[in-house]
């Protein structure tokens, strides 16, 4: 890049440097954003940056290949029903260990070793939660085993990190005050439920997808702005569909609960979350009200 065309990148990134100056943005992280050290690395400078800017970044994480890992390590094996992901008995004390002593410090270390601020919470310490029971394709419930839904969130340590212009960042697991039981959360869920709480600017989804696609097979049907009616057209039509639906519909419930803004960006490429926040054409889809 020639000194202008340099120049040219920070002129371009001013006015979003001023309009989120004091913003609070949710991030969630999973997908092969969380598989890759290095596109985790990179990802953790980039939120980094968005701290120093002025910006709040808030962090819900995934974990799903080191979940699997500690799964397989300790001899058990994965029970899928309609091809959901049961959590046993026996799995859900791995599931919370992995996330919350392996997963969630290897992010907090990451930000601090890249000179940010940041704290970890246990998703329990943060997320009420109960059982969930999603529908079959007959309308029959499924029993998942520990899996959750938040019913509500605790958000008086995160608003005092914010406030303290630290990053909180936050495991998916739940917990229910009145049986003790813990349960493993979809971290976009999870991410969508907080951010109703904190009506955040920004609700960002980092995955392993580009964003919303008319035809998933092709990357130039890429969708890079629409807003809710648009979206419920597209799941009527059932061009959203499988892993994407419950994200979507997550996304949509936040916008109508005060979130501003919602985003679908490919975690696998380098920067793009600051590609998707400071530039005029963006790099993923963007969802507005």
């Amino acid at each position: 890049m020639t000194p202008d065309s340099k120049a040219a990148v920070l002129i371009e990134a001013l006015p979003y440097f001023q309009n989120f100056r004091g913003q609070t943005f949710v991030i969630k992280m999973g997908g092969s954003a969380m598989e890759n050290p290095n596109l985790v690395e990179a990802v953790m400078r980039d939120i980094v940056f968005l701290e120093l800017v002025g910006i709040n970044p808030v962090i819900v994480h995934g974990g799903g290949k080191a979940i699997s890992a500690a799964i397989a390590e300790a001899g058990l094996t994965h029970e899928f029903i309609h091809g959901l992901r049961k959590t046993t008995a026996e799995t859900i004390s791995i599931v919370e260990q992995t996330l919350n002593t392996k997963v969630n410090p290897t992010l907090v270390t990451m930000l601090k070793e890249n000179k940010g601020a940041a704290e970890g919470l246990p998703g329990q310490s943060v997320f009420v939660a109960e059982k969930n029971m999603p529908d079959d394709e007959e309308g029959n419930p499924i029993d998942l085993g520990f899996v959750g839904k938040v019913v509500s969130c605790q958000t008086e340590r995160v608003q005092e990190l914010i406030s303290n212009e630290t990053v909180p960042v936050i495991s998916p697991i739940g917990t229910n005050p009145e049986t003790g039981d813990l349960f493993n959360i979809n971290a976009d869920l999870a991410a969508a439920a907080l951010a109703k709480e904190l009506k955040p600017a920004k609700l960002i989804y980092l995955s392993d997808v580009p964003g919303l696609m008319r035809d998933p097979s092709n990357i130039d049907s890429l969708i890079h702005s629409i807003n809710h009616e648009q979206a419920n057209t597209l799941i009527k039509d059932k061009i959203i569909k499988g892993g994407m639906l419950p994200k979507v519909a997550s996304a949509l419930d936040a916008l109508h609960s005060g979130v501003e803004k919602v985003h679908f960006i490919d975690g696998r490429n380098a920067h793009s979350l600051l590609l998707e926040i400071f530039t005029d054409s963006g790099i993923g889809t963007e969802v507005v009200k």
